[in-house]
């Protein structure tokens, strides 16, 4: 009989990625299928940590951020999952989303020490605090850059500001977003998204489809933990 056994992925990504925003509907797919059967670990890169300094280099001769903003807004309406608002990137334009990155590790702290209380039946509150964060940028046009952003998105899903705040405060949530620079160098993750499988043997990055990520987890699944390498 086959060993039971789960597969740990590591996910990484920008939260103002439309990408990620966009293949977030496969992630949940995956867990609603193999449940406890897959452990996700949630890592933010900052793709858009200087916004300014992105777009002047990227998008400086192409239009700029305004065809930018097009360009999300064109890939965005191939699909009826998601809602992103007309003017993104164009209007509230954030300045970093490495803010954002810095409160959602904080948060995560919390949750880890058992200092938000889990709903019976949901994921978990990271999972709902990064979804509600991207809705409020591209679907909301909020700029989620802000504190005061963070602060709202926060009180409306009933997190305990004091204590997210504490572990900013106390430099624990900056510490534990630089090990998640130390994770994406070490795995050497090229954008947003990125999954990381089989201690980085098994790399899925950008928009790939579902079918692709199920393959992966099926293989290490039925895989035995002495078949790791032929070498």
């Amino acid at each position: 009989m086959p060993e039971s056994k789960s597969v740990s992925i590591l996910h990484f990504s920008d939260v103002l990625c439309v990408w990620a925003y966009l293949t977030q509907i496969r992630i949940d797919t995956l867990k609603a299928k193999f449940a406890e059967r897959i452990n996700l670990h949630y890592h933010f890169i900052q793709v858009f940590g200087s916004v300014e300094s992105k777009m002047e280099q990227n998008w400086a001769h192409r239009g700029g951020i305004t065809a930018y903003g097009k360009l999300v807004c064109d890939e965005a309406s191939k699909f009826d999952h998601i809602d992103v608002h007309k003017d993104i990137w164009v209007k509230n334009t954030p300045t970093s989303s490495a803010s954002c990155h810095l409160f959602l590790k904080a948060i995560q702290l919390v949750e880890a020490k058992g200092g938000i209380p889990k709903v019976e039946g949901e994921g978990s509150i990271i999972e709902a605090t990064v979804w509600a964060m991207r809705e409020d940028f591209f679907k909301n046009l909020i700029d989620v850059s802000t504190l005061s952003a963070q602060i709202d998105l926060a009180e409306r899903l009933g997190l305990p500001i004091d204590k997210i705040q504490a572990e900013i405060a106390s430099g624990a949530a900056f510490a534990a977003l630089d090990r998640d620079v130390q994770l994406k160098e070490k795995y050497r993750v090229m954008g947003s998204p990125t999954l990381v499988f089989n201690e980085g043997r098994q790399i899925i990055y950008g928009n790939v489809g579902y079918r692709v990520i199920e393959a992966n987890v099926l293989e290490l699944l039925s895989k035995p933990k002495a078949a790791a390498s032929w070498c």
